[in-house]
């Protein structure tokens, strides 16, 4: 399970203040000797160390400047550490900033989209009905049209199709016997 960067900053705090505790303690003791120290030293003027004393306290006051140093080291890195993590906090929340602002953008769009397709397909609609009402008004036209040039074909070809007879007079027709069926009885 991965711990949260909070969860880590936390116990990285924890640590530090730990340390400067510890820290603190040790240059109260170092503080502590010194005074101790001066005033031995003080008091008993005439009083020298012997030499194997004084080389053991001097290495007790190395190994506490060594620890002191390693202490600080360990500060300054989970200081570095702190602030690496404190400025990928701040990258992280600015990312979510920009994903959220995205995502209601988003959101608005998805939102407005069926009214746009409304307006599209009307813009669309309009100019395919203009379209159709233009068409149909051309199918009247030549509907009409070609009734019109069916009538005058018709016309014509009842004009070229009467057989023109000779007319036949009063005069012209005494003269001219038809012929008759007579009684037929059968």
């Amino acid at each position: 399970m991965a711990q949260s960067p909070y969860t880590d900053r936390n116990e990285q705090q924890a640590e530090v203040a730990r340390l400067t505790a510890e820290l603190e303690i040790r240059d109260q003791l170092v503080q502590q000797l010194s005074q101790e120290l001066f005033r031995l030293v003080k008091g008993n003027a005439g009083f020298m160390p012997s030499p194997e004393v004084s080389e053991q306290h001097q290495a007790e006051v190395r190994a506490l400047r060594d620890q002191l140093r390693g202490v600080e080291k360990q500060i300054d890195f989970y200081q570095g550490q702190l602030e690496e993590r404190d400025t990928e906090v701040v990258q992280l929340r600015q990312t979510v900033q920009d994903l959220t602002d995205r995502s209601r953008m988003l959101e608005q769009v998805v939102q407005e989209l069926p009214t746009v397709y409304r307006q599209k397909f009307s813009e669309r609609l309009t100019a395919v009905k203009q379209r159709v009402a233009e068409l149909q008004r051309e199918n009247r036209q030549l509907q009409a049209e070609l009734q019109s040039v069916t009538y005058r074909l018709a016309m014509r070809t009842r004009r070229s199709q009467r057989l023109e007879l000779p007319a036949l007079s009063q005069e012209g027709m005494d003269g001219l016997s038809l012929p008759s069926f007579g009684s037929a009885s059968a």
